[in-house]
C-alpha cells in the first residue's frame, strides 16, 4: 500500500511538474507583466507617497495640583513625576479621539483642501472624516504609553500635525478640567464669603454685648454674685448692693445671648477655616494648570516615504498572477480535456 501511494505522489508530483513546464511560458509571461505593472502602478504618480510622523507620550498620574502640592492630607498627596497607567493612558486615547481635537486640526491645516476634498459635496464631512482617520491614528503602545501617528503626502505638515495633536491633547483635558474646579470654586466662595459675614455679623453682636457689660458671663457672674453677697452683709441697701443688683440685671438679660454666639463663633470659626483650605485649594486647581502629559518624542519630518512600500506590492501582486495564472491554466486544461471527452 506504501508503494502505491508513493508511486500516486511521485506521479502527481510528476505531472504537476509536466504541467509547469508545459505552460511555463504563459505562467512566465504573466508574471513578469503583474511584476512590471506593479512596479509601473506603484510609482508616486499612480499612488502618492506619504511620510510618517509619531509622537510618544506618557500621561501623568496626577490631576488635582492642589492635592498633589498642598494638601495636609497625606492620603490624598500624589507625585506629580510619576507617569500614569493603563487607566490614564485610556483616558487620552478617548480625549484624543474627540471631535474637539478633530475639528481644530482640520481647521488649522485646511484638511478639506489639503485632501482634496470636495467642499461641495454631499458627503464632504464623511470623506474627510475617513480620510482624516486613515491617516491619524493613535495606539496604547506596551509600555502604557500613547502613540499619536500621522501619514501625510508633506513631511513636514505630518509632524507639525502631529505636534499640535499632542499640544491639543494636553490643553484639552486642562480645559477640561479648569471647567469643573471653576465651578466647584464657585460653590465653596460662595460658602466661605456666605460663613465669612455670618461670623462677622457674631463678632459685631459680641461687641455689642461687651458695651452692655457682658465680657465673660461665667466669671462675671461668679464674681457678682460673691461681691453682692459681701455688700449685703456689711449693708443690704448699700448703694454698691444696688449697683450690683442692676449689673446682675444686665448680666442675666444679656448672658445667654452672650454665651450662645460665644460659642456658635467658637466653632464657625473652625468651620472658617476648614473651608477657607478648601477654598485656596479649589483656587488653585481653577487658576493654575500643570502639563498632563510626558512628552518622550517629538515628532520630525520623515527622510523617507512610509507608503506604499513597493517591494510588498510588487511580490504580493506578482505571486497573486503567478497563483491565479496556474489555476487558469488548470480550468482551461480541464475544460478542454472534457470537451474532448464529450466528442
Amino acid at each position: 500500500m506504501k508503494e502505491i501511494n508513493k508511486e500516486t505522489n511521485d506521479f502527481n508530483s510528476a505531472n504537476l511538474l509536466l504541467f509547469l513546464w508545459k505552460w511555463r511560458k504563459v505562467i512566465i509571461i504573466v508574471s513578469v507583466i503583474a511584476a512590471v505593472a506593479s512596479v509601473v502602478f506603484s510609482m508616486p504618480y499612480f499612488i502618492t507617497p506619504k511620510f510618517k510622523s509619531t509622537v510618544i507620550l506618557f500621561p501623568t498620574s496626577t490631576n488635582s495640583i492642589s492635592k498633589a502640592l498642598l494638601s495636609e492630607n497625606a492620603g490624598l498627596k500624589q507625585d506629580i513625576m510619576e507617569f500614569g497607567e493603563e487607566e490614564q493612558a485610556e483616558q487620552l486615547l478617548q480625549i484624543l479621539s474627540s471631535n474637539d481635537i478633530r475639528a481644530k486640526i482640520v481647521e488649522r491645516y485646511n484638511l478639506m483642501s489639503h485632501y482634496d476634498i470636495d467642499s461641495t459635496g454631499k458627503y464632504k464631512m464623511t470623506y474627510l472624516f475617513k480620510e482624516y482617520e486613515s491617516n491619524i491614528n493613535f495606539r496604547r503602545t506596551e509600555y502604557m504609553a500613547v502613540e499619536i501617528s500621522v501619514m501625510d503626502k508633506d513631511p513636514v505638515i505630518a509632524a507639525n500635525i502631529a505636534n499640535d495633536i499632542a499640544k491639543l491633547l494636553d490643553s484639552t483635558k486642562i480645559q477640561m478640567q479648569q471647567k469643573r474646579a471653576i465651578k466647584g470654586l464657585k460653590i465653596v466662595k460662595a460658602e466661605y464669603f456666605q460663613l465669612r459675614d455670618e461670623i462677622k455679623f457674631m463678632e459685631d453682636s459680641l461687641a455689642v454685648l461687651r458695651n452692655l457689660g457682658v465680657n465673660d458671663y461665667e466669671s462675671q457672674a461668679e464674681m457678682m454674685n460673691m461681691q453682692l453677697a459681701m455688700e449685703i452683709a456689711k449693708n443690704p441697701n448699700s448703694v454698691a448692693v444696688k449697683s450690683l443688683e442692676g449689673n446682675l440685671a444686665i448680666l442675666s438679660k444679656y448672658g445667654t445671648p452672650y454665651v450662645s454666639i460665644r460659642d456658635q463663633l467658637e466653632y464657625e470659626k473652625k468651620q472658617l477655616t476648614t473651608i477657607k483650605t478648601k477654598y485656596e485649594e479649589a483656587k488653585v486647581d481653577a487658576e493654575e494648570a500643570l502639563p498632563q502629559t510626558f512628552i518622550v518624542d517629538n515628532a520630525f519630518p520623515a527622510e523617507k516615504k512610509s507608503y506604499p512600500v513597493r517591494w510588498v506590492i510588487v511580490f504580493v501582486a506578482t505571486f497573486s498572477a503567478f497563483i491565479l495564472c496556474i489555476l487558469a491554466c488548470i480550468l482551461f486544461e480541464s475544460i478542454s480535456k472534457l470537451k474532448i471527452k464529450n466528442e
